[in-house]
């Protein structure tokens, strides 16, 4: 039997015009037999009127068209077996390349972690950033091995490692400062002989001037590892002298009072690296806004002619 599905999407209407035409053509119940494998749908006087080779109709009595319904087939697990739904790259992946100025740069994809913090380790130093809406990080890094390692973690304890040569380590002297928390630790420099804002006094500043830089790298936030590196070229003149290294801190209301874990690390001459950890308590609240000085925290750069 030769069977045809119609589906209604028009309501009642369009479901009596299908029962007229048919009536019209092969008349009444009454003067026929019914053929086999036909369907009975009772008519609104009672009596069945038979709809040969049509299946799958649903009558529907509502007066508004838009609100019609119709038997629909379910195509929805055949659709999800064609199109399967695309799962998401998440994989944590980095890479590191050397820059000059003996630095490198660390790009970082983490697809699934937007906004998200990262926090990296390299030769003793760590600080935590931020990456961006999609996922990324892209940071400059001022190296203090040869062989740079970087190692990279998240939240959710997924890691990676990335790798770079820096053939012009040698060419630098660093010093770098790092702590935990919201206080704001700065740097400074003072290059043979310069007073505070003068040429020479170098620190987090883009006003100024000398002839090593500073280089502030994580985030100033509760539990957040912040890092101040502070690199001078040698061979640069004049040609021997000291480089004065202090470290102010200033006291806020959310500080203060409180113990403060501070690391140096110094990168100089033919030395390897040094390290150097001080915990100091910084002044009651009633300071709040003031700076404390550290003097001797860091060791001086003494530069020597070659």
């Amino acid at each position: 039997m030769f069977v045809v599905r119609n589906y209604v999407t028009m309501g009642g209407t369009v479901a009596c015009a299908l029962a007229i035409g048919y009536l019209m053509q092969y008349g009444p119940a009454s003067q026929r037999k019914a053929a086999p494998g036909s369907e009975r749908v009772a008519s609104a006087s009672g009596h069945a009127s038979v709809l040969a080779g049509i299946e799958d109709v649903v009558l529907t009595s509502s007066p508004n068209a838009e609100t019609a319904s119709a038997k629909v087939p379910n195509t929805s697990s055949t659709v999800s077996r064609i199109h399967p739904k695309v799962q998401p790259n998440c994989k944590l992946s980095a890479r590191a390349s050397a820059l000059p100025g003996a630095n490198a740069q660390l790009r970082i994809k983490a697809p699934c972690h937007e906004t998200a913090q990262v926090e990296i380790h390299h030769s003793g130093l760590t600080f935590t950033a931020l990456t961006n809406a999609q996922g990324a990080l892209t940071l400059t890094i001022p190296a203090l091995s040869e062989y740079a390692i970087f190692l990279i973690s998240l939240q959710d304890q997924t890691g990676t490692v990335a790798t770079t040569h820096i053939p012009d380590i040698a060419e630098f002297d660093r010093v770098a400062l790092q702590w935990r928390g919201e206080t704001d630790l700065q740097l400074h420099a003072l290059e043979f002989g310069a007073s505070y804002g003068e040429a020479g006094h170098v620190w987090a500043s883009p006003d100024a001037t000398g002839a090593g830089t500073i280089v502030h790298l994580g985030q100033v936030e509760a539990n957040a590892r912040n890092v101040q590196v502070y690199s001078y070229p040698k061979g640069t003149e004049p040609a021997d002298g000291t480089i004065e290294l202090s470290v102010e801190a200033e006291v806020t209301k959310t500080n203060c009072g409180q113990d403060l874990s501070v690391q140096a690390l110094q990168l100089h001459g033919d030395d390897p690296l040094r390290s150097r950890d001080l915990t100091l308590t910084l002044p009651d609240c009633s300071r709040a806004g003031e700076f404390l000085v550290l003097n001797n925290l860091l060791e001086d750069l003494t530069i020597a002619a070659r």
